[in-house]
C-alpha cells in the first residue's frame, strides 16, 4: 500500500492588533452602548480572579439566568 504524503501545513497569520478594555469601551460609547453598573463589576470581578475566556463566558450566562 502506497504511504500517502501530507502537505505542509500553512500557518495563517494573524493581523491587526487588541483592542483593550478602555479602548472597547470608548468605541461603544460612539455607537451608544455602555456597561451597567453589574456589567463592570463582574468583569473587574473576573479579571482580579484571572479567570479564562471560556469560564468568564459562564459566570455572564450564569447571571442572566438567575434574573
Amino acid at each position: 500500500m502506497p504511504s500517502q504524503k501530507k502537505k505542509p501545513s500553512k500557518k495563517v497569520g494573524v493581523t491587526g492588533h487588541i483592542v483593550g478594555r478602555a479602548r472597547f469601551a470608548k468605541i461603544s460609547a460612539v455607537e451608544g452602548i455602555t456597561m451597567s453598573a453589574s456589567m463592570v463589576k463582574r468583569a473587574r470581578t473576573s479579571a482580579a480572579k484571572g479567570l479564562s475566556a471560556e469560564e468568564i463566558r459562564k459566570v455572564i450566562i450564569r447571571s442572566y439566568r438567575k434574573g
